[in-house]
């Protein structure tokens, strides 16, 4: 039996999912997995099993094995053992900081969710990196979970899923929404936003952004769920995910949204150009870049997508789009969503990680 270290968050943040799924898919797979968790875990009960044995089994780890690190590109120092040091970060921008490049180039081999992010690696390290230690680790989703279905509320519901931030396009969103639609239109835009490392007062000015808006009384602002079930229980009655960000180190929530069979509108730009196309998403197109900052998490240490006038123009474009085609009955599901979603399984994402380790 091969075995693999894991350190990595487990819970239903970014990187908390991602280690997660990615701890399942090898022990189900019938690798030995020792788990390292970072901070406190928390987890659904139906992995609680698996999610034990393998926390279990980082009493006794094979220090031989390698070790993969899933987390911040600028914290890759602690390992476990003498065996392989595998970083897996997940990053935003187009460029390192000092330090991040320093972490970075410590490691034997360095996975990346996207073509994207491997070519970030090798414009901002590729002196030192070499281009066959920065391998491609597509990321998943749980079909299992996340099936195809159709909303079957009479509006037409919008949706987006990640964390309060100017990154996500969160101030782009909801002025495109109030352009698209008038207050007679039978609409809903649902936003399930929180997120646990701002303030009240930060939290305040976001939701008050929404909710004082044109169209404040067509717009839902949905807690954190406790679990991925939890999610697509919300998920499945929507029509439609806007995903409108600057820049993603991977979207677990579109590829998602793609499995459930909803439509979706996204920038083509950064790490979901790994299978987002014309096909299968509502594609903004960014024709320039711009200097990442938002005064709270990035602070000009590379570029983004712009969202102007042009960008701001297609998404209400789209918006209406959807809605149009809800009407008149013929939204349908997004067949080329879900043939996306099926390539994307947390089992392929294992199998290339295996792949990696020891072929690679």
């Amino acid at each position: 039996m091969k075995h693999v270290n894991i350190i990595s968050p487990i819970n239903q943040l970014g990187y908390g999912v991602v280690g997660l799924n990615v701890v399942k898919a090898l022990a189900q797979s019938g690798y030995r997995v020792s788990l390292f968790v970072i901070g406190q875990p928390n987890f659904p009960d139906d992995c609680s099993d698996l999610v034990t044995e393998c926390v279990n089994n980082s009493q006794l780890p094979n220090f031989d094995a390698p070790c993969i690190r899933i987390w911040h590109q600028n914290n890759m120092s602690q390992f476990v053992g003498s065996g392989l040091h595998v970083g897996f970060p997940i990053f935003e921008l187009d460029n390192f900081t000092k330090e991040e490049r320093h972490h970075l180039l410590s490691l034997d081999k360095i996975f990346v969710c996207s073509k994207w992010a491997k070519e970030v690696i090798l414009k901002s390290c590729m002196k030192q990196s070499p281009c066959d230690n920065i391998h491609v680790i597509p990321l998943g989703v749980d079909r299992g979970i996340f099936a195809e279905t159709l909303s079957s509320r009479p509006e037409t519901i919008f949706f987006n899923c990640g964390k309060w931030e100017v990154r996500k396009g969160h101030d782009v969103i909801v002025e495109a929404f109030s352009e698209a639609f008038s207050t007679t239109d039978n609409v809903e835009l649902w936003m399930m936003c929180d997120n646990p490392f701002l303030s009240a007062e930060e939290s305040k000015k976001w939701a008050d952004l929404y909710k004082r808006s044109r169209l404040g009384d067509k717009i839902r602002l949905i807690p954190r769920q406790q679990s991925q079930k939890d999610v697509y229980n919300i998920m499945k009655q929507t029509d439609c995910g806007v995903f409108p960000s600057r820049a993603e180190g991977w979207n677990l929530e579109l590829l998602e949204m793609m499995s459930c069979g909803k439509h979706v509108i996204a920038t083509d730009y950064s790490a979901h150009t790994e299978f987002c196309n014309e096909e299968n998403c509502r594609l903004i197109n960014i024709d320039k870049l711009e200097s990442a900052y938002d005064g709270k998490w990035f602070f000009n240490q590379g570029q983004w997508g712009s969202l102007g006038d042009k960008q701001r123009a297609s998404i209400v474009k789209n918006f209406q789009g959807v809605h149009e085609l809800k009407k008149g009955g013929g939204l349908g599901v997004n067949t080329a969503g879900i043939e996306t979603a099926r390539k994307y399984s947390w089992e392929n994402t294992a199998n290339r990680v295996i792949g990696s380790l020891y072929n690679g």
